[in-house]
């Protein structure tokens, strides 16, 4: 018997006719992710404070200089637990942040790429280590109410932001899936046959869906650390936070 949890088997010409049909509908999700694009580049932008205080390297800076000169800002706001050991922060920011790792081809677009941590500074660079990222990282612990005003600051937020001259302006938000555009691991996983394996996906029926839906903590972890953790350990680095 055939195993159920695998495609049909059709001869080449008719999984060409298949593929080719899909391909039109991928070309117009494309088109219209063009033209969402060209639409948020014609949205309006608020000022926010410049002169708000992030916690960095050599102590508290204003939030102009985390654009490091550039015009440009991308600021992933990475959510924290205080207190709790490594293996207990949040499972989502260290998947979506964990993948953002080349940033010449942003710098070279005159952008800055920062993460603005929602803990202290001295354990969630501790974290950031552990991890092995090397991007910019800043302490918004006392100002992120500030910086996310109206939203509810404690959830994870990728937000952009432009300078002129000493004046910073917020020109984009988005939080929840929007945030999948840093992760291109979910891109690759829905190109295959199975997809996220996760149970909110359509899939036929037969097909493995382990995982539970993307509001549960457990699709990022297993054996109870953030799935990244675990080559970081075996690699030798340590995990403690000094808390």
């Amino acid at each position: 018997m055939a195993d159920q949890s695998m495609p049909t088997v059709v001869d080449r010409a008719t999984f060409q006719s298949e593929l080719d049909r899909l391909r039109v509908r991928e070309k117009a999700h494309t088109h219209e992710g063009d033209a969402i694009a060209a639409a948020r580049r014609r949205l309006p932008m608020v000022e926010i404070d410049a002169t708000i205080e992030v916690i960095g390297p050599s102590g508290p800076i204003p939030f102009l200089d985390v654009f490091e000169g550039r015009k440009q800002l991308i600021g992933y706001f990475h959510a924290w637990w205080p207190g709790r050991p490594a293996a207990e922060q949040c499972e989502g920011c260290t998947f979506f942040n964990s993948q953002v790792r080349e940033l010449s081809y942003v710098h070279s677009r005159d952008i800055t790429y920062a993460t603005l941590c929602k803990g202290p500074y001295e354990e969630s660079i501790r974290y950031r280590d552990f991890l092995g990222l090397d991007m910019p990282w800043y302490s918004v612990e006392k100002t992120a109410p500030q910086l996310l005003e109206g939203r509810d600051w404690q959830r994870h937020h990728l937000v952009c932001y432009v300078r002129d001259g000493e004046r910073v302006f917020e020109t984009y938000y988005t939080g929840g899936r929007g945030v999948e555009i840093m992760a291109p691991t979910h891109g690759l996983l829905d190109m295959t046959v199975y997809g996220r394996q996760e149970t909110w996906e359509d899939s036929p029926e037969g097909w493995p869906q382990p995982w539970g839906d993307a509001q549960n903590p457990e699709v990022w972890r297993t054996n109870g650390r953030p799935i990244v953790q675990w080559a970081r350990l075996a690699a030798g680095h340590s995990d403690d936070l000094g808390t």
